[in-house]
């Protein structure tokens, strides 16, 4: 007789990588018109008008418009700009990826009036060209191009190169690997109101350590890829602000005080209507952010405000201009909460607008003239998230606009004006459901998508869904998740292999749909699969839990994992505390071998995927943003590095790694390889040739890699409950 679980079937590799058995559906992302009540998107017709309340389309440009002369195909639309007038239309199309994310490509002209498309930049390398946008007035088009800027007639084509020292060394209107990765820095320059100026950034990477990756399989011989890196405690490039006249080419920069290389130009931007830019500089400590405002036209500089925190700073983009530019938000923790202000346009005064003791997750819609800002907030459960809005002026208490019953994880897409939302939620059980809703009411206009189907296919494989709980650990309660095996049996004890994070730049507990497909098929082979977050994770548990690990990386957090485990093998009988694993990406990787070696007598197998084995190997501003300059606590970063830990390994230990990772460099991992050679340790190794720190370029790579990890957890860590 066969029973409803052996009827089940059960999810493969193939499933999940290969097949898309498990592919959830998704809905494009609105972009807003100024009336906030309708939003455009590219359909098979062309670029239509979407009314929100309707869902009704109207053809605002048709497809034909934006096929090329010649072409058989409309042009591939990957991002686009109206020009004020909403006569001309630029798009942008056959990007390719710079580091993170497609920032060069090429760029095209339509004028709607008369149907004429042209490309822009003509007679260019294929997509070369950055960053480009029009001006105010829509007459001129700029761009950057190999690391110099250039602008653009629109009527004419004339092109005129307005920097000229671009190239390695010297970087315009963009930046080097560092500010993007770790300050999000892409688009390095703006228009000034009339069209006649351009604010840019300007980087100087002499004295910056070149770092060479080698590329071993894509030719005869092997050659390296240079690329301008400064690693914690070495030389960052020097930063400026210049100013650049669009008539005749030339150049003025800002006088900001301090050593360029010692400190960040973390942002710029114009106030509205205005000659004057915002400039926020962040100290090389990244615990305080002095805002300048400075004017294009005289180059005048002047201080007005000040952030400032004992631990470090992160840089926030929620700053909106309020009342004819008297006051304008900023974020802080000042109070011991990630909050959002109101500050005098002189910077003297600041009122608190969302108040209460919980964090600002993230500010979604600042309505001026409601008077709200609509913002991610879970003031009762740290794993959750929804909707609020608090009064802009500081009055009364944070709203909740998410309506009480449902429980996970909401985003929100908002409109102008805050009047309608495309509102997604989801939580472990519930795949993502997507509605436009009215606002501030939340009344649903239309469900878009509700991934019933993937529901069915999900509920017919018997999975079980994560259970949440808390550890309490006396310094801290810690919030973690586990999903149990199909047949678990409360009797038995299982092997559990734990997720890990670790560090400030995220978290692994969080209440939503990711359909947990690869710690399902580890669960379906009789594994517990937890996860547990540590202090100093990226959580809105307020100012402490996330300051706390402050020149404690790698330290701290792996103290209260360890003590967790623990306290949990005490609240869960049925966890066997001969069989933990762990294993972990990035920074989860780095925590993954500090437990093998600090706490071997818990941890037994671990796999650690792209990890940072030595702190002194890994960027300027984000090692030191958190735990300051190596010379200053070399205790600490010793410490906090796995590798001075390595002969402590007792487990089974995979190490994974790209060797074209630009991020977390290889040369990290052959630095650990070294060391646990010369300590006598056996271990387990895997190199991705050219895959960068995701490790999913090329051919079969992502299958390969979870099949190497799915077998060293049977090998290694035998599988099954037992009495």
């Amino acid at each position: 007789m066969t029973t409803a679980l052996q009827a089940q079937p059960e999810i493969t590799l193939e499933d999940i990588y290969v097949k898309g058995t498990f592919r959830a559906r998704g809905v494009p992302q609105p972009t807003w018109l100024e009336d906030g009540r309708s939003y455009s998107a590219f359909t098979a017709d062309g670029l239509v008008r979407v009314d929100a309340a309707t869902l009704a389309e109207t053809v605002v440009v048709p497809a034909s418009a934006f096929i090329p002369e010649g072409a058989e195909r409309p042009l591939r639309m990957q991002g686009y700009e109206w020009s004020e007038d909403r006569t001309k239309l630029v798009i942008y199309t056959n990007s390719r990826r710079v580091w993170r994310r497609n920032t060069r490509g090429d760029y095209w002209l339509l004028d709607v009036a008369s149907g004429k498309l042209r490309q822009l930049g003509k007679g260019l390398e294929p997509a070369r060209m950055m960053y480009g946008k029009l001006s105010p007035a829509g007459d001129k088009f700029g761009y950057v191009y190999y690391n110099d800027l250039y602008v653009e007639d629109v009527a004419t084509g004339e092109r005129r190169r307005l920097t000229f020292d671009g190239g390695d060394r010297f970087v315009n209107g963009n930046f080097d690997w560092v500010y993007e990765e770790e300050l999000s820095c892409y688009d390095g320059w703006r228009w000034n109101p009339a069209g006649d100026r351009i604010a840019y950034w300007h980087s100087d990477t002499e004295g910056t350590g070149t770092f060479l990756m080698i590329n071993n399989i894509d030719s005869l011989y092997s050659f390296t890829i240079p690329l301008p890196y400064p690693k914690a405690g070495t030389t960052n490039s020097a930063v400026q602000v210049g100013v650049v006249d669009v008539e005749t080419a030339r150049t003025e920069w800002f006088p900001v005080p301090g050593d360029p290389r010692e400190n960040y130009i973390a942002r710029m931007e114009f106030v509205p209507g205005t000659d004057e830019v915002m400039i926020q500089q962040l100290n090389r400590l990244q615990n305080t952010n002095t805002v300048y405002y400075g004017n294009v036209r005289t180059l005048a500089l002047e201080p007005f405000y000040s952030d400032h925190d004992d631990a470090f700073l992160n840089v926030h983009d929620n700053i909106v201009w309020l009342d004819g530019n008297k006051y304008f938000t900023w974020t802080s923790e000042k109070d011991g909460w990630l909050h959002l202000y109101r500050v005098t346009r002189d910077g003297k005064k600041e009122t608190l607008i969302t108040k209460g003791e919980f964090d600002v997750i993230d500010v979604l819609e600042i309505d001026t003239k409601g008077g709200y800002v609509y913002y991610l907030a879970s003031p009762d459960s740290a794993v959750e998230q929804y909707l609020y809005r608090s009064r802009l002026d500081g009055k009364g208490k944070a709203e909740r606009v998410t309506p009480e019953g449902f429980h996970g994880v909401y985003s929100y897409n908002i409109s102008p004006g805050a009047k309608f939302a495309l509102c997604s939620y989801s939580n472990s059980a519930t795949p993502r459901v997507y509605e436009m809703v009215t606002l501030p009411d939340h009344k649903v206009v239309r469900t878009l998508e509700t991934n019933a189907a993937l529901k069915e296919v999900y509920a017919s494989y018997g999975f079980r869904t994560r259970e949440y709980f808390q550890v309490d650990i006396g310094e801290a309660v810690l919030d973690g998740w586990m999903i149990k095996p199909r047949d678990f049996d409360p009797a038995k004890k299982y092997p559990v292999i734990f997720h890990i994070y670790g560090e400030p730049a995220s978290s692994t507990v969080q209440d939503s749909w990711s359909g947990d497909y690869w710690n399902q098929l580890l669960a379906q082979q009789g594994y517990i699969v937890m996860s547990i977050d540590p202090r100093g994770t990226n959580n809105p548990k307020g100012r402490e839990w996330r300051k706390s690990i402050y020149g404690k990386v790698g330290i701290l957090a792996m103290q209260d994992h360890a003590k967790a485990v623990r306290l949990a093998e005490q609240m869960f009988p049925f966890m066997d505390p001969e069989r933990i694993g762990v294993w972990g990406w990035s920074g989860g990787g780095s925590s993954t071998a500090h437990l093998m070696f600090e706490y071997p007598d818990i941890y037994r197998v671990g796999i650690a995927v792209a990890g940072v084995y030595s702190q002194f190997l890994y960027d300027s501003i984000y090692q030191e943003r958190y735990m300051g300059l190596p010379s200053t606590n070399p205790d600490g970063y010793r410490e906090g590095s796995p590798i001075t830990h390595a002969a402590g390994l007792q487990g089974d230990l995979l190490l994974i790694h790209g060797t074209g990772d630009d991020n977390v460099h290889y040369q990290s991992c052959e630095m650990l390889v070294n060391e646990l050679v010369k300590q006598d340790k056996q271990f387990s190794m895997m190199a991705y040739p050219m895959r960068t720190h995701g490790i999913s370029e090329r051919e079969n790579t992502t299958m390969h890699l979870y099949r190497t990890m799915f077998r060293f957890w049977l090998e290694h860590l035998p599988s099954g409950g037992r009495k």
